[in-house]
């Protein structure tokens, strides 16, 4: 038979067994402890990181849209500037044409009168005034009494 100090040996054995599988087990828990709490640690900084984030992107498209309300300011007083050369720019071809057409019509009454005074210094034009503006001289008699 199995002796009493057996037994208690076997025990012994077993207890130091289960101590070491505690120790074991107590280590193991410590290390996940830890890394539990590393990951509590890391999942705040990352919300802390996240809101930082988020705000730098709100405050970001609040200037977006302060940037594009002004582009689009100045592209309506560009585009009303334009207009406005525009019309400045056909109201000055406008004057212009003017001034040609009265220049043009001058120029041509000028070269009509210098037709006619080269046509009236010619001689050809010398016998036609001659013709008709002088009627040819008549032959009178003076009879006295």
């Amino acid at each position: 038979m199995v002796s009493e100090q057996e037994i208690i040996n076997k025990l012994e054995v077993k207890i130091l067994n289960v101590d070491d599988n505690n120790n074991v087990n107590a280590a193991i828990l410590e290390r996940l402890e830890k890394v539990v709490q590393s990951l509590q640690e890391n999942s705040v900084k990352m919300g802390q990181l996240l809101a930082v984030h988020n705000e730098k992107l709100d405050k970001q498209d609040r200037i977006d849209a302060v940037l594009f309300e002004k582009i689009e300011q100045v592209d309506l007083k560009l585009d009303r500037h334009a207009n406005d050369i525009k019309k400045g720019c056909e109201r000055d071809i406008l004057l212009v044409d003017k001034r040609l057409r009265t220049i043009e019509k001058k120029m041509w009454t000028i070269a009509g009168s210098l037709t006619i005074i080269s046509f009236i210094v010619s001689p050809i034009g010398q016998r036609f005034l001659r013709g008709t503006l002088t009627p040819p001289p008549t032959s009178g008699i003076i009879q006295t009494k």
